[in-house]
Order: structure tokens, then C-alpha cells, then sequence
């Protein structure tokens, strides 16, 4: 017997779904843009961009880097998930990645997440 979902996972095939219908234009044509996805923890927030054609992440960025926790006071607060944006921006278009589409997942797009969108628009990608 199948194994019922959850509440976040409808949340998040329902979102995913979603996106699979924007990536076709009016006029029929398939547009294959990678895919900004982002999950955020209590303490952290976790954003990649994934070619699900090739099924590679082309880019990633967190708070739990290095570089970003010099820069950060905490990793959990929207000054960290702006940052996390535009260094995942920089990245993606080193990878030559300019569109893509944005995959919220189960989050809601307010706080931390909008503020990383936010970052990712600043810093050049466009979805």
C-alpha cells in the first residue's frame, strides 16, 4: 500500500508542478530554463540552481560557507538570505545561467525567502 503524504510534500509537488507549466510560453514553445531551488532551516538557508534536463546543480549558495559566515552574523535573518541571493546570482552567471525559474518549494514567498529572490534579481538573474 502507498504511504500517504504529508502536508509540505502536497506543498511542494503542488509548487513544482507549478513550475512545469510556466516553462511554456503562449505561443507553444518549450523554454527549458534551470531551476532556482531554495530551503531555508532555522538557522541556515540553502539556495541551488538545477538543470533537471541534465540533472546537475550548475550553482549553489548557503549561509554554512566560509565566506559567508566571515561576512554574517547569523545565518538566519534576511540580511544573510539577501546575501546568499546575490552571491548565487554571481555564481550562476559564471555558469552562464541568466533565467531561470524561481522553485519556492513548501516556503512561502515572504521573509527570508523573498528577501533571497530579492538578492538573485539584484544581483542579475532574471525569473
Amino acid at each position: 500500500m502507498a504511504k500517504a503524504l504529508t502536508s509540505a510534500q502536497r506543498r511542494t509537488y503542488r509548487t513544482r508542478n507549478k513550475l512545469r507549466r510556466v516553462n511554456i510560453d503562449r505561443v507553444g514553445n518549450r523554454e527549458t530554463r534551470p531551476r532556482l531551488s531554495v530551503h531555508r532551516t532555522g538557522k541556515q538557508i540553502y539556495a541551488q540552481v538545477i538543470c533537471d534536463l541534465q540533472g546537475k546543480t550548475l550553482a549553489a549558495a548557503s549561509t554554512i560557507e566560509a565566506e559567508m559566515k566571515e561576512k554574517l552574523k547569523n545565518g538566519h535573518n534576511v540580511e544573510a538570505a539577501t546575501a546568499v541571493g546575490q552571491l548565487l546570482a554571481e555564481r550562476a552567471k559564471k555558469a552562464g545561467v541568466e533565467k531561470v525559474v524561481f522553485d519556492r518549494g513548501r516556503f512561502l514567498y515572504h521573509g527570508r525567502i523573498k528577501a533571497l529572490a530579492d538578492g538573485a534579481r539584484e544581483g542579475g538573474l532574471q525569473f
